[in-house]
């Protein structure tokens, strides 16, 4: 294969790799097969670990995978194969339709509607490799872990710092005719520190993640910030147990909304193991809150003009005025519901809640006085009852001013509880993962400490 070269990171170009999947699905359906699909992807990539100074792992990464999605009538059989030798595609694409044949009939299998693939591609500019030497990256891993090593006597260890980079390819095809290739890089960088004062210790870490390493923050800036935010958990309390607000951080607090995007999507509505079962209408936040996606934001990491089954994402309005306006569905949820696909077979794209209009500060100081999430543990989190209980980390604010570093509690309540209790979405948006969202600030839960 014509392999298309840039320094560290090399992968085959699109075209080659469409003809794989286009010949792939000629001869699912020269077996027998009335529908298929098929998958396939390569990528590369560098991988840098240090710790204390030293180079603890270089790995270069090269995967490629192939997934083929038969269906003979309603019966569906799967099979997947690393090897891209003709040989082993037709002993895949063999396997695959001899599993169809001895499942069960399910009147809810096949390809997502023809009519809803994608056809208009939009420039996402999700592809920019990193033209960099491994010994480069060695030195930013170094770099960034010695500016947390010096930036306070009282960082004393390290868990070490990382710096990766990759770049891929993805084609999707399936029976309806469609053909497409998305081609997406990822970079990284992050760092993981010990601080000890008086015998106590403490870690956290930072990170940053970009699509174009240009804009990630600097090596140092992560190191930096990774030994602040340890150093300042130094000689953490115990609190009583008590109700009070609680203000979770945007890394966090993106995890409130995946607890609610797993609530209303389509295998947990079907099945009927949702704390929202039925709610599409229902209010369930406040009237101000609104949610919306927009899969087209250039370099954002949620961005993608089409899902795992070809069909075209869109923008859309998931929470308006705090009502929920549809559920998340794939084309097989769908029909199960008896509804159409909303093109979230592989999840949500660039979910977007909207700011209240005040920065980090400002939601502190409408706190006023209550509990700041910053590390949460444990996944105590049940989408069939909504119940919510969590390790915690975090600090005491008084007077809407950080008082003292909190460790060992337990914040609990029920998520349609916390939904309708939210007050504040701060501007401080975090934009490291498909969920955009900053600080949430929730008017009470049940914080345990000691009695």
């Amino acid at each position: 294969m014509d392999l298309e070269k840039n320094n560290i990171l090399a992968f085959p170009q699109a075209e080659s790799l469409k003809k794989i999947v286009a010949d792939t699905l000629k001869l699912a359906q020269a077996s027998g097969a009335t529908q298929a699909e098929a998958g396939l992807s390569v990528s590369q990539g560098l991988s840098v670990a240090a710790r204390m100074g030293s180079v603890e792992t270089i790995e270069h990464q090269q995967d490629n995978g192939l997934g083929i999605s038969v269906y003979v009538g309603q019966h569906k059989g799967s099979a997947s194969t690393s090897n891209l030798d003709p040989e082993a595609i037709r002993k895949t694409v063999e396997a695959a339709c001899n599993i169809a044949r001895y499942t069960s009939e399910d009147s809810c299998a096949g390809l997502a509607d023809a009519e809803l693939m994608a056809s208009e591609m939009h420039d996402l500019d999700s592809y920019h490799p990193w033209d960099i030497e491994p010994q480069a990256v060695i030195d930013l891993a170094l770099e960034c872990e010695n500016s947390a090593l010096e930036f306070d006597r009282r960082i004393v260890n390290s868990e070490g710092a990382s710096v990766d980079s990759s770049a891929g390819v993805s084609v999707y095809g399936n029976s309806h005719g469609f053909l497409q290739a998305q081609h997406k890089t990822r970079h990284s960088i992050s760092c993981s520190v010990v601080a000890e004062s008086d015998g106590n210790m403490q870690r956290d870490y930072w990170y940053d993640i970009s699509r174009n390493a240009d804009a990630l923050d600097s090596a140092r800036s992560v190191g930096e910030m990774a030994a602040q935010r340890t150093v300042r958990r130094l000689d953490a309390r115990k609190i009583k147990t008590q109700q009070a607000p609680v203000l979770f951080v945007p890394e966090l607090a993106r995890g409130i909304i995946g607890n609610f995007t797993s609530a209303i999507g389509g295998a947990a509505q079907y099945r009927k193991a949702s704390f929202l079962l039925g709610a599409e209408g229902e209010r369930v936040f406040p009237e101000f809150l609104q949610l919306h996606e927009n899969p087209f934001i250039p370099q954002a990491l949620g961005s993608a003009n089409f899902d795992a089954e070809g069909v075209a994402t869109r923008e859309a309005k998931l929470v308006v005025d705090g009502v929920i306006q549809n559920y998340l569905l794939d084309s097989y949820s769908a029909r199960k519901l008896g509804l159409k696909t909303t093109g979230h077979a592989s999840g949500v794209h660039n979910l977007i809640l909207d700011h209240t209009g005040k920065t980090f500060a400002e939601c502190l100081s409408a706190m006023h006085r209550g509990f700041l999430v910053t590390e949460l543990m444990g996944h105590g989190v049940n989408t069939v009852t909504g119940d919510y209980s969590r390790g915690a980390a975090g600090f005491w604010v008084e007077n809407g001013k950080l008082d003292y570093p909190v460790e060992e509690v337990t914040i609990a309540s029920n998520l349609r509880e916390m939904f309708n209790g939210i007050v504040e979405i701060g501007k401080d948006v975090d934009l490291r993962s498909s969920i955009h969202c900053g600080s949430i600030l929730i008017d009470n839960m049940m914080i345990a400490g000691s009695d």
